[in-house]
């Protein structure tokens, strides 16, 4: 067995490496049959598509090609390249990830779950919708596979307390060994002789007690599948939990972030998203998608049974029920009251989401408008809290210190160190973010945007209600076998020049693309969520397909009925914004084929 997986990964290495040489040389044509500055941007873009969805190379180092390729290849300076790595929302995020860094140091994360465990009960219907309502809470400000993890370990506790260990009972097989095998043949006896005759009292007795062991036994082999069943339903609905919970803040996951870094780059006065009225738009979404899977995980793995059991099964799984109670009961006093620590953590992750939802909700006037148009961002609001927790002190300061000469001058503890946040935080996801960004930006400037536009006039006469629906089933499929930061990255540029052929605001496409990505629900790959609870060992891949095909199919019915309903007053959707007017009006120039291209802009 050691052999064949070495070898594996000895083909798969070469195989890597085959890639890196053979994808360049085969995508080379491309720059010799079109326009001289386009060719040359597509190369680059097919290239780090294929690099991202065979991982030949690192996420992130191929996040950096944009660096080198781009002015060698004359498409855009280094100068104009290099600052799409570190543009506002990239620091909006990092903020987001910092914070998720002091909530887990402090293990806040922790306390929240188990309170909420407690109040929604142990029955395992409600265990897995309070698993699934904390998941999707901590993935809404922290990343999708940061909660997975904190979530995990949690769950397992609790399935153990419930069940046990996942391991076949050796009492079963004594029990089978134990049980006649005239028994085992529905019960007969063969003709008796002459010594049966004489214990026939002591047979029917023994005969008795044996079918009594036969339905101990059934009543076992039920419940031990019907363990089964909900340990998988338990493991299968904290990824699913944490892609769907993600969706609703921009900072929850980067494909969120991606569209509002390409909104300012293709449409600079686009102003329209931001954290409050994305928030506003995805956070009802979430809440019926959570609710919907939580109903299809629990009756798909017997958490909710239409069946009424019988009473010793009833008698088992409560006594199941009552220890888990037992357990979360133990955990949660375990870390004891609320420490200074937590409490101040908690008060400035409140203050983060109050100040971040506030800035500028649209509806209402936000506290932006107290200061210079156009100064400040959600980055200036995320980094400003984060910064005070690398000096406010982890411990209640005592007044009294201040004014006694003779206090030892002791060191307080900050609520996080760098140290710690320079371990915690995944800095490869800013490369990645970043990496978007540059392509995006090499897009605009070499005209490979508006030449995309000017091949998808045949999709002209597609209704914008069907258009929502096929883009968001594309995307949903392709992100189930490639990253969804690398997605939606190659589909935005695409989905914003298919808007303006569609005559449409262009938020109504990308933002179904930018929310379907999310949505993969089908194999252990497709997300890093995904393959940490399959690495659990207990999920197998027919497990995750059967319930992520209905799962997608959810999701893009959901999101179809948002986008055709509150979001069109939310981003203004039935109209074609003044800010797509400069970008639509650039589709009107030639484009290399000789062709002229007008764009009514009104509906």
């Amino acid at each position: 067995m050691a052999a064949a997986v070495t070898l594996v990964k000895k083909v798969w290495s070469i195989k890597k490496h085959i890639i890196l040489v053979i994808t360049p040389l085969s995508l080379l044509p491309i720059v010799f049959f079109m326009p001289p500055k386009e060719g040359r941007c597509l190369f680059v873009v097919l290239l780090m598509a294929l690099y991202w969805c065979t991982e030949a190379l690192p996420l992130a180092v191929t996040a950096l090609l944009p660096i080198v390729l781009f002015p060698f290849l004359g498409i855009l300076p280094s100068n104009k390249v290099c600052p799409q790595y570190f543009l506002d929302t990239n620091f909006l995020f990092l903020s987001g990830l910092i914070m998720a860094a002091a909530i887990e140091e402090w293990n806040l994360h922790r306390r929240i779950a188990l309170k909420v465990l407690t109040l929604v009960g142990v029955k395992p219907a409600r265990l897995i919708l309070g698993m699934m309502i904390t998941t999707a809470f901590l993935s809404m400000w922290l990343s999708n596979t940061a909660s997975t993890a904190m979530m995990l370990p949690i769950a397992n506790a609790i399935l153990k307390s419930l069940f046990g260990e996942k391991d076949e009972p050796a009492e079963d097989n004594a029990l089978n060994e134990n049980i006649p095998a005239a028994l085992q043949e529905n019960g007969l006896h063969s003709v008796p002789n002459e010594m049966q005759l004489l214990t026939l009292n002591e047979d029917k007795y023994l005969t008795k007690k044996a079918e009594k062991s036969v339905e101990v036994h059934y009543d076992l082999k039920e419940e031990r599948e019907h363990k089964n069943r909900i340990w998988k339903g338990f493991l299968i609905s904290i990824p699913y939990s944490a892609s769907i919970g993600g969706t609703a803040t921009l900072t929850g996951t980067a494909p969120n972030l991606i569209l509002l870094g390409q909104l300012k780059s293709f449409f600079p006065a686009c102003d329209v998203v931001n954290f409050g009225s994305w928030f506003v738009f995805a956070f009802p979404l979430m809440l019926l998608f959570l609710i919907l899977g939580w109903l299809w995980i629990s009756l798909l793995y017997g958490a909710i049974n239409l069946r009424c059991g019988n009473q010793k099964t009833s008698e088992i799984r409560s006594d199941a029920e009552a220890q888990a109670k037992a357990v979360i009961k133990e955990d949660y006093q375990r870390l004891g009251p609320i420490k200074f620590a937590e409490g101040s953590v908690f008060f400035f992750f409140c203050l983060f989401a109050i100040l971040l939802f506030t800035r500028d909700p649209k509806f209402i006037p936000g506290w932006a408008n107290l200061f210079k148009p156009g100064f400040t961002s959600d980055a200036v609001t995320g980094i400003a809290i984060v910064i005070i927790l690398f000096f406010f002190p982890s411990e209640k300061p005592s007044f009294k210190w201040w004014f006694d000469l003779k206090a030892a001058n002791t060191e307080n503890k900050p609520l996080l160190s760098w140290k710690k946040a320079q371990d915690t935080v995944p800095w490869n996801i800013i490369l990645l973010l970043g990496g978007g960004f540059a392509m995006a930006k090499g897009c605009e400037a070499s005209g490979l945007s508006t030449w995309i536009g000017s091949r998808l006039h045949p999709l002209e006469g597609l209704s914008p209600a069907l258009a929502v629906l096929l883009i968001t089933i594309l995307i949903a499929s392709f992100t189930e076998f490639a990253s969804n930061t690398a997605t939606i990255i190659v589909f935005l540029p695409i989905l914003s020049e298919l808007a303006i052929r569609l005559n449409v605001n262009p938020l109504y496409l990308m933002i179904p693309g930018t929310v379907g990505c999310s949505y993969a629900f089908m194999l252990p790959v497709s997300t890093p969520p995904n393959s940490i609870a399959f690495s659990s060992g207990h999920l197998m891949v027919k497990d995750m397909a059967r319930t992520g095909v209905i799962m997608n199919l959810m999701g893009v019915l959901l999101l179809s009925l948002a986008m055709n309903t509150w979001a069109l007053s939310i981003f203004q959707l039935s109209t074609f914004p003044d800010w797509a007017l400069s970008h639509s009006a650039n589709a009107t120039s030639l484009v290399p084929d000789g062709r002229n291209f007008t764009i009514n802009t009104g509906l």
